[in-house]
């Protein structure tokens, strides 16, 4: 499928909110973040409207920036950018031990990308789990132009109250996406009880290094650039996410992995706030960057 283009890019920005409403849209969002006055308890009481203002604003960005998966991967010399994100998505499968023909759940899954990579991959079939309409949207029109539309779907549902009996699914999966729930036992524990026992769940989760200092006022400043350019109600440390892990049931095995758009808003072909969405992704990559460091 071809990569969409700046023009895609403008037409789509915004997702399912009208373009003239785009503007208030973003400022709705940033007025969640710290930056603007708003503060962790605020977020976490509204995170389902705040996530989904956060991706109906970013999908569009997203999938002009890294196609139709989004999340990071890291990349050998000489290795593109879309062969790594493949090659860390078979990793997944490889490490789950996926077979033909098992059900398998894919936890916050944007618009499919690693669901149809995984699903060819593994010959599995993979049910999207999203509480976004417009990511739902596109992913139903992706599986379709792949061909994959009736062996994978999608379900719209918060992570939290997911709606499939217990001992569903024979392994689960998350890609950069449980680090959106509110609290991470409970999105856990939810994911533990849809799956089969003794099956497995395999993430790579958001969280601070074990350097953070929760007193350290630099290290404050780029987490909060963290939450807003992602759409995170907050950034859990390492060690609060092992101990939800172990806490609903699981045991914890670790692997370790050593824009043209400002001028397509001013002649209208862009809706007004778009380059604002750009502005809070960029803050996102300062504080990833600096807190990398």
């Amino acid at each position: 499928m071809s990569k969409p283009g700046a023009l895609d890019l403008a037409n789509s920005v915004g997702g399912t909110i009208a373009k003239e409403e785009v503007n208030n849209a973003v400022e709705k969002y940033e007025k969640y973040h710290c930056y603007y006055g708003g503060d962790e308890k605020e977020r976490k009481a509204n995170y389902a409207d705040m996530v989904n203002k956060y991706f109906d604003l970013v999908t569009s960005f997203y999938e002009y920036g890294w196609g139709e998966s989004f999340h990071f991967a890291s990349r050998w010399k000489g290795e593109s950018l879309q062969e790594g994100i493949k090659r860390q998505e078979h990793f997944i499968a490889l490490q789950l031990c996926l077979k033909p023909g098992q059900k398998v759940l894919d936890v916050g899954c944007g618009i499919g990308g690693p669901l149809r990579e995984i699903a060819r991959f593994s010959m599995t079939s993979i049910t999207g789990l999203n509480n976004n309409e417009y990511q739902i949207t596109r992913g139903k029109e992706l599986n379709r132009k792949a061909g994959l539309d009736k062996t994978c779907d999608y379900v719209k549902v918060d992570f939290m109250k997911m709606p499939f009996p217990d001992n569903s699914f024979d392994a689960a999966y998350a890609l950069e996406a449980t680090c959106h729930a509110p609290d991470a036992v409970g999105c856990y524990k939810e994911i533990h009880r849809v799956l089969k026992p003794g099956q497995c769940f395999a993430a790579f989760e958001w969280c601070m290094t074990d350097s953070f200092d929760p007193n350290n006022e630099e290290h404050l400043n780029i987490k909060k650039e963290i939450e807003l350019g992602n759409g995170l109600t907050d950034v859990r440390t390492r060690a609060q996410c092992l101990e939800a892990l172990k806490q609903v049931g699981f045991e914890v095995m670790l692997w370790l992995l050593c824009l043209k758009l400002m001028a397509l808003e001013y002649v209208g072909l862009a809706p007004k706030g778009s380059q604002r969405v750009q502005a809070f992704l960029e803050k996102a990559a300062d504080g990833l960057f600096a807190g990398g460091r």
